[in-house]
């Protein structure tokens, strides 16, 4: 009772929060959904690198690493690389989306290419990515509640709980409830995953080296990347996939435009790849898990973090525990549901009936969250996968945007809105082929070398959505006319930095 108790108390205290943030603000549109681009470095770094710190942290990493080993190295390196990328590539989509007060993602592809109908179609493509990813969010904390509760509550009123705190104060609160949320977020789970990265393997095994060689021992292969399947071609490739997918994500991306100023995002580049570091912490929990709690399988193995907890501390540092897992889970869920709902308002509604007030605009997106909270649901209750299948599966799908994206930012646009429309229907298309069938490269095309054929699918389909962007481009750009040079890399004066 006292582990349910202290989660509870972390359910309130989000809640709590998240109403807070509201007052004394006018709750439009822009004010709702990306804070009234006031927000400063703090608030910005944690809205942007403590998106990493999700249930995917607790359940996914260490899962990972308890259930495949070497492979979930990717995890460490394809944020650190994104964080590299965002030095160039946000303080561009900033200038541009301040200079055209955008509000989402499609926003940027509307104004960019001069098309409503590419905007509706990124919008779609983005909600139906982080439609899994919502779900993965509920998932774990379905799971983390469960198991630090003992099972007091079962996942499925964890989930409808979690949901429904979530929808209220996403509705009310909109980014700001958020970013406050984060805060108290991030400071736990950051102190939560040194206290368990650091102590069980000195409690179990005298420390990380030793841990490293029991593991090593008794699992030989499990600490290198096997030749086959998940080989170093797989690795790169997924690397890849997922760093320069980071900030095509709907949500990440609509949150850059909350900053005062630009220099927010270099600042934080700086320090992101290091905070991306306290992933390590987690993988030596799976690591060490391996042994003290073995037998999962599958899926189950994404229990390996709270099994080992459970079976190691009193039951008021499990309800700390679980309380931190909440918040993982409610943070980054709200971002995805305020986005989600604004794509689908301004980019998707607005195309049937444009002449729409930005008043109604707002309201009605206001009303999407608890519809979009009941379709994840849905999903949440009746679909399958692990908590890294559910996340490379929406990577897979939001990357590509990212051919469209870049050429956007060029200072002389080359692609047409047909051909950028080409390339995402094509990448798109071939991700949900190659997912909903179960196929990989190397089952469709057996006689290529294993290096290809391990290749992540996302990767081959970003090859085809770029050469369908460029092909259609070139047929269609005669009958454009000339596109003028993208505001977005001209530099402008910059305001006084602000802190969040």
């Amino acid at each position: 009772m006292i582990a349910l108790a202290v989660i509870f108390a972390f359910l309130l205290a989000a809640l709590g929060l998240g109403l807070r943030a509201r007052r004394g603000r006018d709750m439009d549109l822009e004010q709702w959904s990306v804070g009234g681009r006031g927000f400063g470095t703090v608030f910005v770094f944690l809205l942007l690198a403590g998106e990493i710190y999700t249930t995917f942290t607790f359940l996914g990493a260490s899962g990972w690493a308890y259930g495949k080993g070497a492979p979930a190295y990717y995890i460490l390196c394809y944020a650190s690389l994104a964080y590299v990328l965002s030095y160039w590539l946000l303080p561009a989509v900033w200038r541009y989306a301040k200079q055209h007060r955008l509000i989402s993602q499609s926003d940027f592809f509307v104004a960019k290419f001069n098309s409503p109908l590419l905007g509706a179609l990124v919008a779609l493509v983005g909600v139906v990515a982080m439609v899994p990813y919502l779900v993965l969010q509920l998932k774990g904390l379905g799971i983390i509640v469960s198991i630090s509760s003992d099972g007091r509550i079962s996942s499925h009123w964890a989930v409808v709980l979690g949901t429904v705190a979530l929808t209220l104060y996403v509705t009310i609160s909109g980014i700001h409830g958020s970013a406050w949320t984060s805060v108290l977020k991030d400071v736990v789970i950051l102190a939560i995953v040194l206290i368990l990265g650091i102590y069980l393997p000195m409690h179990y095994f005298g420390g990380v080296g030793e841990m490293f060689h029991a593991v090593d021992k008794a699992h030989p292969q499990l600490l290198t990347l096997p030749s086959s399947g998940m080989s170093a071609s797989w690795f790169a490739s997924t690397v890849l996939l997922s760093a320069v997918g980071f900030y095509m994500w709907p949500h990440n991306f609509s949150a850059s435009y909350s900053a005062q100023n630009e220099r927010v995002f270099r600042r934080n580049a700086i320090f992101m790849p290091l905070y991306q570091l306290i992933l390590l912490f987690v993988f030596f929990v799976g690591f060490t898990a391996i042994l003290v709690v073995p037998g999962l399988k599958g899926a189950d193995a994404d229990l390996s973090l709270l099994r080992i907890t459970t079976a190691t501390f009193p039951s008021w540092f499990v309800g700390i525990v679980g309380g931190a897992g909440l918040l993982t889970a409610l943070v980054p869920g709200s971002l995805l549901l305020m986005t989600s709902a604004t794509c689908l308002a301004k980019n998707v509604y607005r195309l049937a009936r444009p002449h729409t007030s930005e008043q109604h605009i707002g309201r009605l997106a206001q009303l999407l969250v608890p519809a979009l909270a009941l379709v994840s649901l849905y999903f949440t209750f009746n679909g399958g996968s692990s908590i890294v299948s559910l996340l490379l599966m929406g990577y897979a799908l939001v990357t590509q945007l990212f051919p469209a994206l870049l050429a956007s930012l060029a200072p002389r646009q080359f692609v047409t809105k047909e051909g950028a429309a080409a390339g995402i229907v094509v990448g798109v298309t071939t991700v949900a082929v190659v997912t909903l069938s179960g196929a990989t490269v190397g089952s469709l095309l057996p006689g290529l070398p294993q290096a290809v054929k391990d290749l992540n699918v996302g990767v081959i389909a970003l090859v085809l959505n770029t050469v369908a962007m460029v092909g259609i481009s070139a047929v269609t750009r005669t009958a454009s006319p000339a596109p003028a040079t993208t505001a977005a890399l001209r530099p402008e004066p910059e305001a006084t930095a602000g802190t969040g």
